[in-house]
């Protein structure tokens, strides 16, 4: 075996390891006991993508007012809404969602691919395959593309975690205020103000907040893909 071939082995067998530590860490910190069994098996399965629709249902959630269970369908125009100390896990085509207590998300597209979300209230962690996409809040529209973001709406601020990936973040109330980032592990968090907020930038640096790496990484298995940084040795969220 030349030098190269045995670099180019031990780095994926590195890698793989890596993988299946975070994988593992990932049923760990959701809690494996009440993980339905498909996130379970998508988890273990890794490459291999989960039927589309609810995965995950805690407490109250409702798809355009009727009340849903787990195995439900959710098709672009749905609208999916979660009650108090309620939570919802569901994929779309390609896509995968984390819709979090007391939110209420507006779904826009057609067949199998949802291209605009509208979070409405709430908080709402996304992984989406390639392709562009949209995001409106009260207060924000961004445009993204093949990315893992973490989305809170209030309604006079957003809340946007590009976890990775490339985001285009426009403040609703002054469109020409403006900004790109690019992400490789949650590097640039922001704020977008409403015009009632007190604030000297409508943009502006935000923390880390109210979303993990383990949870990134099970929605990412949901779809069959791994997110990037597990492979960059990066400390987890």
């Amino acid at each position: 075996m030349t030098e190269k071939k045995r670099v180019t082995r031990l780095t994926r067998l590195t890698f793989g390891r890596a993988r299946r530590r975070w994988l593992l860490r990932a049923v760990a910190s959701l809690g494996a006991a009440s993980l339905p069994s498909a996130i379970r098996q998508a988890l273990a399965m890794g490459e291999n993508p989960a039927a589309p629709g609810l995965h995950r249902v805690e407490g109250e959630v409702r798809v355009n007012g009727r009340p849903a269970a787990s195995g439900f369908l959710i098709r672009p125009g749905d609208v999916i809404e979660t009650g108090a100390r309620s939570q919802a896990v569901f994929v779309v085509g390609r896509d995968a969602y984390l819709l979090r207590a007391g939110s209420r998300l507006e779904t826009v597209g057609r067949e199998m691919l949802i291209n605009t979300l509208r979070v409405v209230t709430g908080k709402l962690l996304s992984v989406l395959g390639p392709g562009a996409r949209r995001i409106e809040t009260p207060s924000a529209t961004i445009g993204i593309r093949g990315t893992g973001i973490y989305v809170e709406a209030e309604p006079d601020r957003t809340y946007v975690c590009t976890c990775y990936g490339i985001a285009d973040i426009q403040a609703n109330d002054k469109p020409e205020v403006r900004e790109t980032v690019e992400t490789k592990h949650h590097d640039q968090p922001r704020y977008v103000y409403g015009k009632s907020m007190p604030s000297i930038r409508m943009i502006e640096g935000a923390p880390v907040i109210n979303h993990t790496d383990a949870e990134l990484a099970m929605l990412e298995a949901l779809v069959g893909r791994r997110p990037p940084f597990l492979e960059s040795g990066a400390p987890p969220y």
